[in-house]
C-alpha cells in the first residue's frame, strides 16, 4: 500500500499547512506518540514485523495499530521526506535497564536537518519517548512536553539523559554513523525473536497525552496519570488496548481476536 501523507495527517490529527520548517517537524513530533500507541504486540504472538515503508503504513496507518521503534521511526521518516526534510537513520545502545556489558544497537532514531541547523528526532522509546525534537546541541537542558532532556559526550559517543527528579537518566548512546535498511532488519530480527529480549517476555504499551502526562500498560499493570490499576485478566486487557490506547483489533491482516490474545496473554504470565 502506497505511503499516502494525507492519510497519515488524519492518523495523527494534523490539520494546517506544512513545510520542511521547525514548526512542522515539532508538530508531527508531538502528534504522533499522542496518536499512535508504542506497543509489542506483534513480538508476542510471533508476528513477523516487516519495515518497508508501505507495511509499516499499512499497519500504523490503515490498520490503526501502533508499533515499536523500529516501525514509529520508519513511520515519522516517511512523512518527513514527503515534506521536504533532510532525514538521516541513526541507532543507539539501549542503556536505560544500566547493562552491565556494552549493549548491541538496537533502537532506531533520526537525525533532522532544518535551516542547516540539525535536530534529534525519536517518536519510538516507549514511555520515554521524545514529544519534541531536540536541538542537537551538547550540554544544555532542553524541555519538551513531557520532559527534560538533554545530550552529553559519552566517550566517543553521545548520551541521551532524561532528567528524573534531582537525577539524570541515561536513556541511550549513539554516534553519527549512517544507518542502512538492512541495518535495521538485522536489529529488528533481533530484538524480535532472540529469546531473552524483553520485547518477548512483557506486554508494553504508552500512548502520550497532551498536556504531559501518559498511558502505559506492562503487562496487566495500567497506569493512568500516575495511577496504577492491576487489570482483572486477559480479557480486561483485551478491552484496555481499545479503550484506553485506541487500537484497532478488527483489521483483516493485523487485527488481533480476543482468543488469540488470551493464548499469548496466559504464556505470557505464566
Amino acid at each position: 500500500m502506497a505511503f499516502d501523507l494525507n492519510a497519515y495527517f488524519a492518523r495523527i490529527h494534523f490539520m494546517g499547512d506544512y513545510a520542511p520548517d521547525l514548526h512542522t517537524l515539532r508538530q508531527l513530533h508531538l502528534l504522533q506518540p499522542c496518536a499512535i500507541p508504542f506497543e509489542n504486540l506483534d513480538v508476542l504472538l510471533g508476528r513477523r514485523i516487516l519495515l518497508d515503508d508501505e507495511s509499516v503504513f499499512e499497519k500504523l496507518v490503515t490498520a490503526g495499530r501502533g508499533g515499536y521503534c523500529y516501525e514509529q521511526n520508519a513511520l515519522l521518516r516517511r512523512a518527513l521526506l514527503e515534506i521536504g526534510f533532510q532525514v538521516e537513520d541513526l541507532a543507539a545502545r539501549v542503556l536505560i535497564a544500566r547493562p552491565e556489558r556494552m549493549p548491541a544497537r538496537t533502537h532506531r532514531l533520526q537525525l533532522v536537518t532544518v535551516a542547516q541547523e540539525r535536530w534529534l528526532a525519536d517518536v519510538g522509546f516507549g514511555g520515554k519517548t521524545l514529544t519534541a525534537p531536540l536541538r542537537f546541541v551538547l550540554d544544555s537542558e532542553q524541555t519538551t512536553p513531557h520532559g527534560v532532556y538533554r545530550l552529553t559526550r559519552l566517550e566517543e559517543d553521545y548520551l541521551l539523559s532524561l532528567r528524573e527528579e534531582d537525577e539524570w537518566l541515561p536513556l541511550y548512546r549513539f554516534d553519527l554513523q549512517r544507518q542502512y535498511a538492512v541495518d535495521f532488519d538485522v536489529a529488528n530480527h533481533y530484538v524480535a525473536t532472540w529469546p531473552e529480549s524483553h520485547f518477548r517476555h512483557h506486554l508494553m504499551l504508552c500512548l502520550h497525552v497532551f498536556g504531559g502526562s501518559t498511558i502505559t500498560l506492562n503487562n496487566r499493570q495500567l497506569t493512568v496519570g500516575g495511577k496504577k490499576q492491576e487489570l482483572a485478566g486477559a480479557a480486561a486487557v483485551y478491552q484496555a488496548l481499545q479503550s484506553r490506547f485506541g487500537l484497532r483489533l478488527d483489521s483483516p491482516k493485523h487485527g488481533i481476536e480476543v482468543e488469540t490474545f488470551a493464548a499469548a496473554f496466559t504464556l505470557l504470565n505464566a
